[in-house]
């Protein structure tokens, strides 16, 4: 039996591929109650033919500014090489390895990874239940009681939701002791087509904790889908980048919403995760897309986007979090 799941509250900062590196993910962190918020993953670490080298592996985990639970997400389909790369993530200090079955993009497809695996149910608890291995293995080498989880998403099917129960059974069977299941399937890709229904068939498919992702858009849809789903856990992605705070549920003004972004430009800069000025405002508007916070962007969101230099933006927002709009000078 493995380690208990470390998430301190029933709700968890979903893996976003370009999105979650540890700058963003501390911030979110840092600005919500770990009763409520109790853990977040990594963007996913591809591991093709050979085994991640332990940098790679430490730079998807970041430094530690806390201790809230951040799992690292692992997505491939070379067995030897997952068994592998599991066992040294764990030893570089991850508190559970999660396992992506869901990604849509065509890379994953032709690399028999990601979301190409939901086709194939006994190709998806293989690839668990080697991963569990290599955890055990691990346990053991370490001298742990029991070994750290690990962990599967994945999405309702691939073209359909009709092997939905199979593959949420093969996870269970191979030893996952956590199923996120996002609730379109592939071909839905990320339209407005979260069906919550198939949370519940997910949770009545197997006994162990499900997590809800998928069709949360502000905090009182993540209790709504517990209550009405059953999940243990509810995951939010793009709501989180639209509104950070969506985990606590707390409004915040213009000001607040402004210094999120200019404390997150600071923390690209400094760890490098953005390596150039233009990198770092690119990061932004990657957020501003999709921004609500603070009603910060207000009907300029356009203009925003239209902005190719960081000073610029600092500028806009630097002005949003003194209480003045830019350029005009006066108090909002």
């Amino acid at each position: 039996m493995s380690a208990p799941l470390p998430f301190t509250g029933p709700y968890l900062l979903a893996p976003m591929q370009g999105v979650t590196e540890a700058c963003f993910r501390d911030l979110v962190l840092d600005r919500n109650p770990p009763e409520l918020l109790g853990g977040a993953f990594t963007e996913f670490a591809r591991v093709v033919d050979q085994p991640m080298q332990e940098r790679i592996l430490r730079a998807h985990l970041g430094p530690r500014r806390h201790t809230a639970p951040v799992g690292l997400q692992l997505m491939g389909a070379d067995l030897p090489s997952l068994a592998a790369t599991t066992r040294r993530a764990l030893e570089v200090g991850a508190p559970l390895v999660d396992l992506n079955f869901g990604c849509p993009s065509k890379g994953a497809l032709r690399g028999c990874a990601g979301s190409a695996l939901l086709e194939d149910p006994r190709a998806l608890e293989l690839v668990v239940r080697v991963c569990v291995d290599a955890a055990r293995e691990h346990a053991e080498a370490a001298g742990l009681d029991r070994p750290l989880p690990v962990t599967a998403k994945i999405r309702a099917g691939g073209e359909d939701d009709t092997l939905l129960e199979d593959l949420a059974g093969a996870a269970e069977a191979g030893g996952a002791t956590l199923l996120t299941v996002h609730c379109r399937t592939r071909a839905e890709a990320y339209r407005d087509t979260a069906d919550w229904e198939r949370l519940r068939r997910a949770v009545g498919a197997v006994s162990i904790p499900v997590c809800g992702n998928g069709g949360v858009w502000g905090h009182a849809d993540l209790s709504r889908l517990l209550v009405e789903t059953g999940c243990t856990y509810a995951m939010v992605g793009r709501a989180a980048l639209a509104d950070p705070w969506v985990f606590a549920g707390v409004e915040v003004d213009r000001a607040r919403a402004a210094a999120f972004l200019i404390e997150y430009a600071a923390l690209l800069a400094a760890s490098g995760t953005a390596k150039t000025p233009k990198g770092v405002c690119g990061r932004l508007k990657q957020l501003l897309v999709h921004w609500t916070a603070g009603d910060l962007v207000g009907d300029e969101r356009t203009e925003w986007l239209r902005i190719v230099e960081l000073d610029e933006m600092l500028g806009r927002l630097e002005a949003a979090a003194q209480g003045a709009v830019a350029g005009a000078g006066e108090p909002v």
